[in-house]
């Protein structure tokens, strides 16, 4: 598929961006898109400094750096109208595990595990093999924690529906 908007072309993008990971408890792309006013207050504010610059100079959230711990701040300091209520789940996504991960090579790996604070990663052993990563979708809440703490990038998180759980 070709990118064809402006800025695409003018950056040779021949794909488009993929959307961007937006803060917790945004109400949507569009309305935050339409509102955000891309003041940085919330890059400021975000003591976990996971809140960086993505596309188009919106804020978006860079697991590679860490995890989210929903404390709130970012929503908290923005003036513009494109947060819901805090006492809403903060997003509908969870972690999902590739085929680069480690396991699948024959290699014992349990990073993601280890950086998974509600313990939403766990590995069941395998009869004469190498546990695998298996993500609890009940216990997931797409913080990405698990992200950064994976040596092989093996770990993305999508919305709910596109990770096939319900």
């Amino acid at each position: 598929m070709v990118d064809l908007s402006r800025r695409g072309l003018f950056r040779g993008r021949i794909r488009p961006v993929a959307t961007q990971q937006r803060m917790p408890w945004v109400i949507s792309e569009e309305i935050f898109t339409q509102h955000c006013t891309r003041c940085d207050d919330c890059l400021r504010k975000c003591p976990e400094q996971i809140i960086q610059r993505g596309d188009g100079g919106f804020p978006s959230v860079d697991f590679s750096r860490g995890e989210c711990t929903f404390c709130g701040s970012c929503a908290e300091v923005c003036q513009a109208p494109v947060f819901t209520e805090q006492s809403q789940p903060p997003w509908q996504q969870l972690a999902v595990v590739s085929e680069t991960c480690l396991t699948f090579e024959g290699v014992s790996c349990r990073s993601c595990e280890e950086g998974c604070e509600p313990e939403a990663i766990t590995f069941r052993p395998q009869r004469g093999g190498i546990s695998k990563p298996e993500i609890i979708s009940d216990l997931c809440n797409g913080c990405g924690g698990c992200i950064s703490s994976c040596p092989t990038n093996a770990i993305q998180i999508k919305r709910s529906l596109e990770a096939g759980y319900e």
